[in-house]
């Protein structure tokens, strides 16, 4: 059943994973290069998968 549960980062997570702003990340999640996960709080999350996975195919730019 743990597996089933999503690891989900920050936006300073995955910004400092690219070393990148947070700004840039919500830039990129605004231009549909990750999905942004919208918190009861309105704050954004992200998949660490699918962040991992973008981060290995370097497709950002």
């Amino acid at each position: 059943m743990s597996q089933e549960q999503e690891v989900l980062l920050t936006p300073a997570e995955v910004a400092q994973l690219f070393r990148v702003d947070p700004k840039t990340v919500t830039r990129w999640a605004k231009a549909g290069k990750l999905t942004a996960i919208k918190t009861l709080g309105g704050h954004r999350r992200y998949k660490e998968s699918e962040v991992k996975a973008l981060l290995n195919n370097g497709s950002t730019n």
